[in-house]
């Protein structure tokens, strides 16, 4: 719920702010100075972060049978590093790694997050338990509005205004939504408005709902924990639905770049192609 407030600013100070309205980010004096304030009170982004280690990047053998997938480089940064640099951007620097495969490599890596300005607490799946699973495992440390990605990705996503679009939709979960050319390989957002109803598991192209993938990156709210099942699960196919169905999942469309490291031949992309961030 809004209110409406009566303010009062010196010539200089409205002219300095409409300098900075660009009717997009920020569409006019109002949403300006909404914004601004969010910033100011530390209420323009989640707080904490879990990033998805554990798998076993079985596409990346024999390389994966002694390092980690987390562990490879992008130009000369693992893929958590580039993920830690957005993270940084937006002043979020508690950040949760779920690990599995190959745990010890990556924590002597990684350590507690010191020599990278950032906090890192880690959660350890003694047998797999899917992207959902995972997230479950760390429900006590989880108790505020957090970030979910998954840790192949390299991504340039304004989370500060992902954040907004989220509390604004009141949902449970924001998905950051990418477009490509063929999203046959993907799970394929099918939306009304940003609701999303459903997600297409790698549909032929031309039967696609659109070009608009999970880019790996969401925003939860801890009372969709509940909605994880114990043991193996998958996010994908026993969440996202749930939440559909309570019209609960909404979806974030970014055009900043977004770079999947799944494949030999997608990550020998990521490294020719990532510009950095903005």
């Amino acid at each position: 719920m809004k209110e409406r407030l009566t303010i009062t600013l010196d010539t200089d100070t409205l002219e300095l702010l409409d300098t900075k309205i660009d009717g997009k980010k920020l569409k006019n004096r109002s949403h300006a100075i909404e914004v601004f304030l969010h910033r100011v009170l530390g209420n323009n982004r989640p707080k904490k972060a879990i990033l998805l280690l554990g798998g076993k990047g079985t596409r990346f053998r024999p390389i994966t049978y002694e390092v980690p997938k987390a562990l490879l480089p992008v130009q000369g940064k693992t893929v958590p590093e580039h993920l830690i640099e957005l993270f940084k951007k937006y002043n979020i620097t508690d950040l949760i790694f779920s690990v599995g495969y190959k745990a010890d490599k990556i924590k002597a890596y990684f350590g507690d997050g010191s020599k990278y300005g950032v906090k890192i607490t880690y959660v350890e799946e003694n047998e797999p338990l899917g992207s959902a699973g995972a997230i479950k495992l760390a429900t006590e440390l989880l108790d505020e509005t957090f970030i979910v990605t998954n840790g192949d990705e390299i991504k340039d996503i304004d989370l500060e205004e992902m954040f907004l679009f989220h509390k604004q939709n009141n949902a449970l979960v924001t998905v950051a939504l990418t477009t490509v050319k063929d999203p046959s390989a993907y799970g394929v957002a099918k939306l009304e408005g940003n609701k999303i109803l459903e997600f297409v598991e790698k549909p032929k192209q031309e039967n696609a709902p659109s070009n608009l993938i999970n880019s790996g990156l969401s925003i939860w709210e801890p009372e969709a924990l509940d909605i994880i099942p114990q043991g193996f699960t998958m996010y994908e196919k026993d969440v996202f639905p749930k939440l559909a169905a309570k019209e609960k999942l909404f979806g974030y469309i970014f055009s900043g770049q977004w770079f999947d490291t799944g494949t030999p031949e997608r990550y020998e992309k990521a490294i020719k192609e990532w510009k950095g961030l903005k």
